[in-house]
Order: C-alpha cells, then structure tokens, then sequence
C-alpha cells in the first residue's frame, strides 16, 4: 500500500514533469476530456479483483482526487471511467463515485454480452445517464460474432444509446469490421490504438491494414491511449520525446481524420512507464500542429460525439 511519504513523491514528479509542458498545456484554449482512466480501492473490505496485491506499482488506492491533483493543473477538465473489474457491482461502485464527483463524466462499464443476466444489468446500469456503455475484449468479440444471443446484447447497446470500447491485439481489427458491417449505427471505440507496439518510425503494415477496414465505418472511433505503455521495452521508461510518436501518430492521422481520434490516457496504467505530463505533452505536441480546431476535437468534441456524455460543470 501507497505511504504517505510515496504519495508526496510522486506528486513531485508529476509537477517536475508538468514544468517541461509547453505553457499552453496548462491553459489549453479548449477542454481536455481524458476518455480512459481506472479508479479502484484495494483498501475497501471486500478488496479489488484488479490490480493484483503483487503489482507494486498500481495496487493502491487510485481514486478520484488522485487523479485531479495533478491533471486539473494540466489542463484536463474531466474523465471517462473505464472499468476494469469483472464484478457487476463495481460499475455501481463507480456510479457512486461519479455522484459525488463532476469531473467523472462518465463510465464505460464492464457486463458480458450473451449472458442471460446482461439484458437486466444493463437496463439497470443504464438508467443512469453517467453509465454510457461498456467494454468488451477481443476474445468475447470473436466468439459471439457468431453468437445471436451476444449480438442481440449488442443491440441492446444500440437501441439504448450507448457505445462499445473494444480492447485487445491488432488481431481486433478485423472484428471490429465484421462488427461494424452487423450493426453499422453501433458507436465502436477502438482502444489504445489496438495495442500496436510503438517502435519509432516502424509501423506495422497488418496494423495500418486493420486499422483502415475499421476505419471505413463511419460510427468507428480510434482512441489514442497506452501510447507510452506501447513503447516501453523490458521494464525501463517509455521514450519521453514527442516526436518519436510522430509516425504511428501520423498514421492513425492519415487513416481516421480529425473527427473520429480521441484522447485516453489509461493513468494509472500509464504511470510505469511514463508521467501523465509527459503523456499529455506527447500527444499535445503533435495535434497542437494540426491546428487549433483538430486539436479541440481529438481532445473533446470527438469524445462527446462517441460517448454522448452531458457536460457537468
């Protein structure tokens, strides 16, 4: 568990981190919405299924004040939830928080399509309009492609209003094609750009192939997380210049376009391999070169567009 003195220093970091931004960063002309952080107490009686008490780094307590210590000074007014647990009542839990708590814009929950619970969980869920859909991973994707019971559940989504996050491997891609063929209305975010390993300027040409089939559907949005999780090696920090993201940046650019490329940090997933400054500096560096108005979609408007979250302020 985290000490109080471990607390303090990495806060410190975070601000020495904060200060190589460039000083628009911090008062950036438009709103920076973070689509996917975890918020998760290992400190509450029944515990937390994830993260492991093993891992050193990430099994603390990861709340929402955490969090808004060091991203409202950057500039970042407000989150997504993404929730990784498996247990149905930690969306609840998370609802919970976002009650008490307006920078929490939303959750992308966690409930399993083709189950004979799901109709049920989600018309529960649903019935807050903080909850604005859910996430499922590769392997469940391609096994109920050819599931009606999990298409049907998928429907749901649709009929409700709200979005599928899909993670997992470049393998993804193609699903989300087949997907997105099924129910071409179904708002799909693809998570931390498919999960590509970023080597410089060394793309990986079945990624870029992947990447435009899914493309090709107009309601697929890319999110630009994990970037620096990526891009470490062998347990040593992700490189810290922003232009060694420049060509992947540049290729998810080229294929989604302004309008459909969303900002995520995955904090406090991130955090091993680099600082939220230096996350936000990465990705802030290149869409600031894209112009004022790309740069306000990539970090809100296109959120709002696939989330339809409500502002809260």
């Amino acid at each position: 568990m985290t000490t109080r003195r471990e607390f303090l220093a990495r806060g410190l970091a975070i601000v020495a981190g904060a200060a190589a931004l460039p000083c628009h960063a911090a008062k950036a002309p438009y709103p920076i919405v973070d689509t996917h952080t975890h918020f998760y107490d290992p400190q509450r009686p029944q515990g937390v299924p994830w993260p492991s008490k093993g891992d050193t780094s990430l099994y603390r307590q990861v709340l929402p004040e955490h969090f808004e210590a060091f991203a409202k000074p950057l500039g970042v007014t407000g989150t997504i939830v993404v929730e990784a647990s498996p247990w149905v009542e930690d969306n609840q839990w998370v609802l919970d928080l976002a009650e008490k708590d307006k920078f929490i814009l939303g959750l992308v929950g966690n409930l399993s399509p083709g189950k004979p619970e799901f109709a049920g969980h989600l018309k529960r869920f649903a019935a807050n309009s903080l909850f604005r859909g859910i996430r499922v991973n590769a392997g469940p994707l391609k096994a109920g492609l050819e599931n009606p019971e999990f298409l049907a559940d998928i429907k749901r989504l649709l009929d409700a209003d709200l979005e599928l996050d899909i993670n997992g491997g470049p393998e993804l891609l193609p699903l989300v094609d087949r997907l997105a063929s099924k129910l071409p209305e179904l708002r799909i975010v693809i998570n931390h750009l498919a999960n590509v390993k970023i080597d410089g300027p060394r793309i990986d040409p079945e990624w870029v192939s992947g990447l435009k089939a899914a493309a090709a559907h107009p309601q697929v949005f890319l999110k630009v997380s994990a970037l620096v999780e990526s891009a470490a090696r062998d347990g040593r920090k992700a490189p810290r210049d922003p232009e060694y993201y420049r060509p992947i940046l540049e290729s998810v650019w080229t294929t989604f376009g302004k309008d459909r490329l969303i900002y995520g940090s995955n904090w406090p997933v991130s955090d091993p391999a680099a600082d939220y400054a230096t996350v936000l500096k990465i990705v802030t560096t290149f869409f600031d070169d894209k112009g004022d108005e790309a740069a306000a979609k990539f970090f809100a408007t296109n959120a709002k567009t696939a989330y339809r979250f409500a502002d809260r302020s």
